[in-house]
């Protein structure tokens, strides 16, 4: 298994939106602890992350045939939001579908909402291009929408479709509203650290469900949070020899050899069966 500093919350929800979510939404204590064990994560850690999760409303205490957790109410969504951008912004955008426009004032009364939004928008992929102006490639006008709304900040700003028509290069002014050398520095973390097990299971293709399990809970938890942070800007506007391409290839390439052994791993540890609605996903 790689090395990870993915904290135990971060791997759980991993397992709760991959797998859980899939096998009915409620997993025993006792089963979730015996996966976390597979990933090096003790149960003290586990229960301290479970409080934690809980606090938050992620998830919610639920007794079947003994104590567990399912899914908070209003996560659903916000797992669904995750997986479409997760497993479906892949591809670069396209630069003549222009750009989603986020243009917020807030009082200086509330200027939580301010930080609020700013750390909101920066996560879901804007950049900064002055002072309460923030935009992103169209295609995340939709995510953009769900998120203000959900947050109840939807009050505060106005959302834009635009074209760039003038006056700077557009490369060069694209440049200075992302930080592309924070975000190639994640993506070369991730390369380096799961490129090695792309090439030995190409080498070596049998492997187990438990040993798949293992690999690809800690991949998917540090992959998840780079769709947010790269918006999947076009090509034209990108540095040379973008490192996001690469990391995508490990990223999918892992992801088709490692999620279907992995799930059959969850399966057989907890009993549980995914609903016929899901079967084939």
């Amino acid at each position: 298994m790689p090395e990870t500093a993915a904290r135990p919350s971060s791997l759980i929800s991993t397992v709760y939106g991959e797998f859980v979510r899939r096998l009915g939404g409620w997993i025993s204590i006792a089963d979730l602890i015996g996966l976390m064990a597979e990933l090096d994560v003790d149960g003290p850690a586990v229960r301290s992350a479970i409080s934690r999760l809980k606090k938050g409303g992620t998830i919610v205490q639920e007794r079947r045939t003994g104590i567990g957790y399912r899914l908070g109410p209003e996560m659903g969504p916000v797992f669904d939001e995750g997986d479409n951008r997760i497993f479906g912004s892949l591809e670069p955008a396209a630069l003549e579908d222009g750009w989603v426009v986020a243009v917020f004032s807030v009082p200086e009364s509330e200027r939580a909402h301010r930080y609020q939004l700013r750390s909101r928008l920066t996560w879901l992929g804007f950049g900064n291009a002055a002072s309460g102006v923030w935009l992103a490639p169209a295609r995340l006008l939709p995510d953009a929408r769900r998120m203000l709304q959900r947050l109840g900040l939807s009050e505060y700003v106005h959302l834009f479709t635009a074209q760039y028509a003038d006056f700077a290069e557009l490369k060069q002014a694209v440049s200075s509203w992302w930080d592309f050398t924070a975000i190639e520095k994640q993506y070369a973390a991730f390369t380096d650290t799961y490129q090695p097990i792309a090439e030995e299971l190409r080498e070596y293709p049998e492997f187990g469900d438990v040993e798949a399990f293992r690999d690809y809970v800690p991949m998917l938890t540090d992959w998840r949070r780079l769709p947010y942070l790269d918006p999947g800007l076009p090509v034209e506007l990108l540095p040379e020899d973008w490192n996001a391409v690469e990391a995508r290839r490990v990223f999918v390439e892992l992801h088709t050899l490692l999620a279907a052994p992995s799930l059959r791993h969850v399966t057989a540890v907890t009993g549980l069966e995914q609903p016929a609605s899901h079967q084939g996903d």
